[in-house]
C-alpha cells in the first residue's frame, strides 16, 4: 500500500496540473465540510440548504460588507449559496457516479463474462439508452417524475451507466481468459466468485479513471437541469439554481451591462473550477492506475 501511495505521489508530482486539480477539489471539500462555520444557517432555518433572503426586491445587490458576494434577484445571498452549494455539488456528483458505476459494472460484467444471449440482451439494452441524447433523456425523466434533486440524480444515473457497461464488458472479455481465472475455475470456484472476486477487480481500473472524469460532467449537467427549472427548488443552495435566479441580469442593467456581473460570474466560476478540478484529477488517476502509462 505504501509503495502504491509513493507511486501515486510521484505521478502527481510529474504533472503540476494534476496537483492543481487535487488542490481545487481539496479546497471545495474544505469549504463543504466547513459550511456551517463559514456560512452559519439562520437560527430559525428549517433547512440549512435554503438560502436566506434579505428582502424581496427584484434588483440584485452588489458585493458589500453585508453580502460579500452580493445577492441575486429576490435578495438571495450569493455567498451562502456558493458555500452550501459546494455540498450539493459533491452530493450530486458522488451519488450519480456511484449509482451509474455500480449499474454499469454489473451489466458490463455479466455481459462480458457469460456472453451469448446474456451479452446480446444486455448490450442491446445498452445501445438503446446510448442511442438517445443523454441530456434530452434526463430532461424527459425529470419532467415525468417531477422537479427535485433526487429525481435529477436518478435521471443522470439512468443515462450515465451505459458508458461504464461498455468499458467494463471490453475488459472482462480479456480478463476472463487469463491464467488466474482458469486456475480459479479449475479449483472449483463458482461463477459469482470468479466474476466478483477475480475478473471485475482486475477490469475496473479504466472505469475508475472514466468515473473521475465524468464527475465534473455530471455536476455540469445537474446545473443545466437546475437552470432549466428542473432541479433544485427556488432558494436552494445549488450553483445552477443561483445562475437560474440571475438569468434576467446576464446583460446587466440598461446602459450598464456590467452592473450585476457578480450574479453570473461568481457561481459560474465556482462551477468552472469544480469541473476543472475533477478533469485534472482524472488525468492523474489515468497516470496512476493505467499500467500502460508506466
Amino acid at each position: 500500500m505504501s509503495a502504491f501511495l509513493a507511486d501515486a505521489w510521484m505521478a502527481l508530482r510529474r504533472k503540476p496540473l494534476s496537483l492543481a486539480g487535487l488542490g481545487l477539489l481539496s479546497f471545495f471539500a474544505l469549504v463543504a465540510a466547513s459550511a456551517p462555520v463559514l456560512a452559519p444557517p439562520p437560527p430559525q432555518a428549517r433547512d440549512a440548504y435554503l438560502i436566506p433572503q434579505d428582502g424581496y426586491s427584484p434588483d440584485p445587490l452588489r458585493p458589500s460588507a453585508r453580502h460579500w458576494f452580493g445577492t441575486t434577484e429576490q435578495q438571495y445571498d450569493l455567498y451562502y449559496g456558493i458555500v452550501w452549494g459546494s455540498r450539493t455539488a459533491f452530493d450530486i456528483g458522488v451519488k450519480v457516479v456511484f449509482v451509474s458505476l455500480a449499474v454499469g459494472v454489473l451489466v458490463g460484467g455479466l455481459a462480458g463474462f457469460y456472453g451469448g444471449w446474456v451479452d446480446e440482451l444486455l448490450m442491446r439494452l445498452t445501445d438503446v439508452v446510448m442511442a438517445l441524447p443523454s441530456i434530452i433523456l434526463a430532461v424527459v425523466i425529470v419532467t415525468v417524475r417531477g422537479p427535485g434533486l433526487e429525481n435529477v440524480v436518478l435521471a443522470l444515473a439512468a443515462v450515465s451507466w451505459p458508458s461504464y457497461a461498455r468499458l467494463v464488458r471490453g475488459d472482462v472479455l480479456t480478463v476472463k481468459e487469463r491464467e488466474f481465472v482458469l486456475a480459479a475455475r479449475a479449483l472449483g470456484a463458482g461463477d459469482m466468485r470468479i466474476l466478483f472476486g477475480h475478473v471485475i477487480p482486475n477490469s475496473i481500473y479504466p472505469v475508475l479513471v472514466v468515473a473521475s472524469l465524468n464527475t465534473g460532467a455530471v455536476v455540469l449537467s445537474a446545473a443545466a437541469l437546475s437552470f432549466l427549472g428542473l432541479g433544485a427548488p427556488v432558494g436552494y443552495a445549488d450553483w445552477g439554481q443561483l445562475i437560474s435566479m440571475s438569468r434576467n441580469w446576464i446583460l446587466g442593467a440598461s446602459g450598464s451591462p456590467l452592473a450585476y456581473w457578480h450574479t453570473v460570474v461568481i457561481p459560474g466560476t465556482a462551477i468552472f473550477l469544480f469541473v476543472l478540478g475533477w478533469n485534472l484529477l482524472g488525468d492523474a488517476f489515468r497516470d496512476i492506475l493505467d499500467p500502460r502509462q508506466k
